[in-house]
């Protein structure tokens, strides 16, 4: 083992997962200004590990055939590891040589995901998700949105499956008023983040305000670079999404709108999550396997979720 305290870390394969988790990453980057990290994820969630502090290798194993475990055990069988954390939960990691591992068992029902994380390293403490920027990160990210230092309203709009997608109007009801000149974010900005495709939410979403004050970033930054943007918001507002993920580990005081998905595992973390009248064991009535092409999130009206954004605001100014 070298001077320093090797640890690897084996991310979800799945990038929300893995920022749903990645407050243990910052814990152990904090906590042992010493170590230096090997850190194991797929094509979509390695990238957003890219900037973690005192990175010594970023290995991407996105298909997890044989073949391809055995490319990993080639890559970091040779070091002894002062700690290995499984976020996987695989026998691949009981083979390696290390002091320590850590891996994750199945997560019990009604635990948020985040406790589920916390509870690898058996913290007292829950650390809050969290991605780290470097320089180039966040440069690209502000020339996109400019040295205003008016506050900036983030909506992410934009979901998987239409089953999880709250119209488009509803966002810019609820954009419009916190933006006006008596409301709280008054003579801010409102920034759209999101996939390309997005572009048609965006288009109803950005009417909310003047165009001058739209900056819209959907399909023009990585995820990374995006929740470097997103780091600069004073409220965000989104969909069950990875947007939303990575929005609360961007650190933004976040309003998450929930439908047909379990919010009491992936709500955001210290935010505020609204549902409409129907539970989701009701959703799964209606829609079993949760996949038909059905408007699941009629039920949550606009006046709703701009009162929890006015609530979330007034709390974080007086903790402030």
């Amino acid at each position: 083992m070298s001077a320093r305290f090797p640890i690897l870390y084996i991310a979800e394969a799945d990038a929300e997962a893995a920022v749903l988790s990645s407050g243990v990453l910052s814990y152990l980057v904090d906590s042992l200004p010493e170590a230096d990290f090997t850190i194991v994820g797929s094509a979509a969630s390695a990238p957003l590990f890219a900037d973690t502090p005192r990175l010594k290798r970023l290995i991407v194993l996105d298909r997890t055939g044989r073949w391809d475990w055995l490319g990993l055990w080639n890559q970091v069988r040779d070091t002894r590891w002062g700690l290995v954390v499984d976020m996987r939960g695989t026998k691949f990691s009981e083979r390696l040589r290390r002091l320590k591992r850590a891996v994750r068992g199945p997560d019990q029902p009604g635990l948020h995901a985040v406790e589920a994380a916390a509870r690898v390293l058996q913290l007292d403490d829950v650390p809050a998700p969290r991605l780290f920027f470097g320089a180039e990160t966040r440069a690209t990210a502000d020339a996109l949105i400019g040295p205003d230092p008016a506050p900036i309203l983030a909506v992410g709009p934009g979901t998987d499956w239409i089953g999880t997608r709250w119209p488009a109007e509803r966002y810019a009801k609820v954009a419009g008023p916190l933006l006006a000149a008596d409301g709280p974010l008054a003579g801010g900005r409102l920034m759209i983040v999101g996939e390309e495709a997005d572009r048609d939410l965006a288009h109803t979403i950005r009417l909310a305000v003047p165009r001058t004050r739209v900056i819209e970033l959907q399909g023009k930054l990585t995820r990374l670079q995006t929740a470097a943007a997103l780091s600069r918001a004073s409220l965000y507002v989104g969909a069950d999404s990875l947007w939303t993920q990575l929005a609360v580990a961007a650190g933004v005081p976040s309003v998450g709108v929930f439908g047909p998905s379990d919010d009491a595992r992936v709500g955001p973390w210290k935010g505020v999550s609204l549902r409409g009248e129907r539970s989701l064991d009701e959703f799964k009535a209606i829609d079993p396997r949760l996949n038909q092409h059905i408007h699941h999130m009629l039920g949550l009206p606009a006046d709703r979720v701009l009162r929890a954004a006015r609530g979330l605001l007034a709390r974080e100014t007086q903790a402030g």
